[in-house]
């Protein structure tokens, strides 16, 4: 990659441009249909969509498939209406927060003449995730986002990074800068693509000890210096 200059810093979400939460998605569910189910339903129906949300993600792992919302629903045997996905979007609002040093340092990229992307392996629509970046005020500094629930497959298959690449308008990955707090998803993923690729640590995650990032950082606002490094070392 020495010689080829940073053209593109494209970033995970969950863990990443949000901060993580452990969430106990059995609660969730059951908190959300409880308010839309009697009381001899509300259990049967959020154990039946824990149980496809678990499913789907499982074959996220093992195939790099992707899958939506639609395809949850479908598989528990629930017609959403839309007070029963709002009441569901709601119940995750508190651990979509963008984290702090986003803005900043989103502008900061900006200012050194870079794209700016998102890729995530996520079931949800593309309305809800720009919502979440229009609530917090950096949607309009991302130059693309891909999110998995749009396309085939999920990272870390490499047409996930490819399609990121594309919705930024940069062809070569070595131009690429990968930001992810997943070694397997994110950073094995982005390196297998071409790309540099920088974890931010999450002990929640499972390791993938194969894995030797170009960097690691604790927290976003170590992300600047270390990608202006990068472009004045290029």
């Amino acid at each position: 990659m020495l010689g080829v200059g940073v053209r593109a810093v494209i970033f995970d979400w969950g863990g990443t441009l949000t901060p993580w939460h452990s969430i106990d998605a059995r609660e969730l569910w059951l908190g959300v249909c409880a308010r839309h189910f009697d009381a001899g339903q509300a259990a049967a129906v959020a154990a039946a969509a824990h149980q496809a949300e678990a499913d789907l993600w499982q074959a996220v792992e093992a195939e790099q498939r992707s899958a939506t919302l639609d395809a949850l629903f479908e598989r528990a045997g629930i017609t959403p209406s839309d007070a029963l996905l709002a009441e569901y979007s709601a119940a995750w609002e508190p651990h979509t927060y963008t984290d702090p040093d986003v803005l900043p340092l989103l502008r900061f990229l900006r200012g050194r003449g870079l794209r700016i992307g998102v890729l995530s392996n996520t079931f949800w629509p593309r309305s809800w995730h720009e919502e979440i970046f229009r609530r917090d005020g950096v949607l309009d500094l991302i130059d693309g986002a891909v999110y998995s629930s749009e396309i085939e497959w999920t990272k870390p298959h490499r047409s996930a990074f490819e399609a990121a690449m594309t919705a930024v308008g940069v062809a070569d990955p070595a131009a690429c800068v990968f930001v992810g707090d997943r070694p397997l998803d994110d950073i094995h993923g982005a390196q297998s693509a071409g790309m540099r690729a920088v974890l931010v640590p999450n002990s929640d995650v499972p390791s993938f000890p194969a894995v030797v990032p170009d960097a690691v950082i604790s927290r976003l606002a170590d992300l600047g210096p270390l990608v202006a490094s990068w472009q004045d070392g290029d």
